[in-house]
């Protein structure tokens, strides 16, 4: 075959052509395609668990936040946790006497926040104190920028929702900066794995 009988798009017959143009354009929208299709053959045949995050989300509307806390500092000075939003709040609860396992809550939402690197100050921590124990001067110190707040008992008991065989004590809470309580964390929690959710919770969400 000399050069004038190599094939050209002049010289290929036209329905040759079509169909050329034709398996280009299926190419095409197959490769446009396959990622829609794999992820319906993900979901629908593979079907990975739903759940990405570690801590339990929380209905805001079942268990909004109850007027009759009657929260005030160490000082006694009124003070809600209405004056805290516009930030993410880390919230545990314990008696003012505050054990081991207290303790351990108390710097784990410290250092918690401490991981959160330039985000930190998007997040307070609250200590909220259910008796009139007076505190040791070692635990204020030790846990300096903690909201400590003294409220009444029985109202954090009824508001703050626990898994079966637990208590309020036994949680870390999350509320978000418009004030809606939203997650609990396990009680034999793994702070790697909230530092996880907060993480992604800081870079999706724009407020706070």
């Amino acid at each position: 075959m000399n050069q004038t009988d190599q094939p050209t798009p002049a010289n290929i017959p036209p329905t040759d052509r079509q169909a050329s143009g034709r398996w280009k354009l299926f190419a095409i929208l197959g490769v446009c395609a396959f990622p829609l299709i794999a992820s319906y053959f993900t979901y629908y045949v593979i079907k990975p668990q739903a759940r990405t995050n570690y801590g339990d989300f929380i209905d805001y509307t079942v268990h909004p936040i109850p007027a009759d806390l009657n929260t005030t500092t160490l000082d006694g000075a009124p003070k809600g946790l209405k004056d805290l939003e516009g930030k993410w709040l880390m919230l545990t609860v314990d008696g003012g006497a505050c054990a081991e396992a207290c303790s351990k809550k108390l710097y784990d939402i410290r250092q918690l926040r401490v991981t959160q690197g330039r985000e930190r100050d998007r997040i307070e921590r609250v200590w909220l104190i259910t008796d009139k124990v007076p505190l040791e001067t070692e635990i204020i110190r030790e846990f300096d920028g903690t909201q400590m707040l003294r409220a009444q008992a029985d109202a954090v008991a009824k508001w703050l929702p626990v898994e079966a065989g637990a208590t309020v004590a036994d949680h870390i809470y999350l509320i978000d900066p418009l004030g809606r309580l939203m997650m609990r964390f396990p009680k034999d929690r793994d702070p790697n794995l909230i530092k996880k959710d907060l993480g992604k919770l800081l870079k999706a969400s724009s407020i706070g």
